[in-house]
């Protein structure tokens, strides 16, 4: 009798609890992002390094600062790397360390537990992730790492300095590899369908994830590998979502510059298996400035990027799917990396950034957030060589890139002044 009064008493507090966790998931309709029927618009981070992080107590103590820093700014939205692949050289340069795969079938679940962390972290302060499932860039190994691994690009090849050309005709013949795909969608179920092993919870359930992403800046790298790229794309998509109902899917590219063209852009998002779009934008790396030449090229830079959004802003409108600007970053003031340099040019252009998405909101349009590239937070560079070195501090910039070059340190108080002020006003 007192069994039966039990499960009476607690029944509806438990399907209650359900209720609650299911309507605070993510949607995406008609061009928005909503929370239980409300408009959910942001302005977060790529702080992709956090779900390696965890693997040590310093590590933990780090994520804790930094997620409580961010959240006294306002920032609740990050975008995180769910996996790295490998070891050693690739490319020419470290790749980053440490990796849930670092052979060939072989899995270091305590990268898992520190992913399970940070998702623990992050669900205590309401924040949401959009966690991105692999990588087009060599950097954390990505695609190229299960090209070698099967037979598909020699060791003496893959720990040299690639020339474009070679990465684009390397990184092309992914779609192509069947036991590629087979082995990175297992490592793509193994995420989806985890249960986190410190709330319980299994990932699927858990509304502090935003969104899945397909990988970081996925590219046919060669138009001669689309039609395989799509099929990849479309595939992997209708993957996660019969194993996932609750998340949204993205595919985590940067636009129409990366698809080899507009219309193929508009082909995969089209999808009933995308939710939304992403761009990223790149005034550094796309030759809008070179060198210190940040202000002289400020024009250029703001046109360019204006234009960048604007197209891609009209064909998501038409097919009425939300669009973030997920990645943009500029370099400290006169392309310095040394923290006591300005950041004039950079919070001007996160301004501007910005401005694009308030304007966007105001009018009705699609362009629901954008994250910044990228958090340095509490990490500090060396400065003993230009370029990450494992056992350093991880900063927001890749392995292969400068450290300091985009990375925003807890000490660019006016930026982070900035990102505040902007972020009250979306609110």
């Amino acid at each position: 009798m007192a069994r039966k009064f039990f499960l009476i008493l607690f029944l509806p507090t438990v399907v209650f609890s359900a209720q609650a966790q299911q309507s605070s998931f993510v949607k995406a309709h008609d061009g928005k992002f909503t929370i239980e029927g409300k408009p959910y618009r942001f302005i977060g981070a790529n702080y992709w390094f956090a779900g390696i992080l965890g693997t040590t107590e310093a590590g933990k103590a780090r994520i804790v600062k930094e997620l409580d820093f961010l959240i006294a700014h306002g920032v609740d939205n990050l975008r995180v790397m769910a996996v790295a692949e490998g070891s050693g050289l690739i490319s020419g340069v470290e790749r980053v360390q440490p990796a849930f795969q670092q052979e060939k079938g072989k899995y270091d679940t305590t990268l898992l537990k520190a992913l399970d962390f940070l998702l623990a972290e992050m669900s205590r302060r309401h924040m949401k992730a959009v966690l991105y499932l692999s990588n087009n860039w060599e950097w954390s190994g990505g695609f190229l790492q299960y090209l070698n691994w099967n037979g598909l690009l020699p060791d003496s090849v893959m720990r040299r300095k690639l020339t474009w050309d070679e990465q684009r005709d390397y990184t092309s013949k992914f779609y192509g590899c069947k036991p590629c795909i087979e082995q990175q969608k297992k490592v793509l179920q193994m995420i989806v369908q985890r249960t986190n092993s410190i709330t319980g919870q299994k990932y699927a359930d858990d509304p502090s994830i935003m969104s899945w992403e397909l990988a970081n800046e996925p590219r046919p790298m060669r138009p001669g590998a689309y039609r395989e790229y799509q099929h990849w794309i479309f595939s992997t998509s209708e993957l996660i979502k019969t194993l996932d109902k609750n998340h949204l899917v993205t595919t985590g590219m940067e636009g129409d510059i990366g698809t080899e063209g507009m219309a193929n852009f508009i082909a995969l998002h089209d999808s009933k298996y995308i939710d939304y779009a992403t761009i990223h934008i790149w005034p550094k790396n796309w030759g809008w400035f070179s060198d210190t030449s940040i202000t002289k090229s400020r024009d250029t830079i703001y046109k360019n990027s204006r234009n960048f959004i604007d197209r891609h802003e009209a064909v998501m409108r038409k097919i009425k799917k939300p669009m973030v600007i997920e990645e943009f970053g500029l370099p400290r003031d006169q392309h310095s990396f040394l923290l006591t340099s300005t950041t004039n040019s950079r919070d001007q252009y996160y301004a501007f950034i910005f401005d694009q998405l308030l304007e966007n909101i105001k009018k009705g349009g699609v362009i629901q957030g954008a994250n910044f590239w990228a958090l340095g937070g509490a990490g500090r560079p060396s400065y003993k060589q230009p370029l990450w070195q494992k056992g350093e501090d991880l900063l927001g910039d890749p392995p292969m890139e400068e450290q300091g070059l985009n990375a925003v340190f807890d000490t660019d108080e006016s930026t982070w002044k900035l990102i505040a002020d902007y972020i009250k006003k979306i609110k």
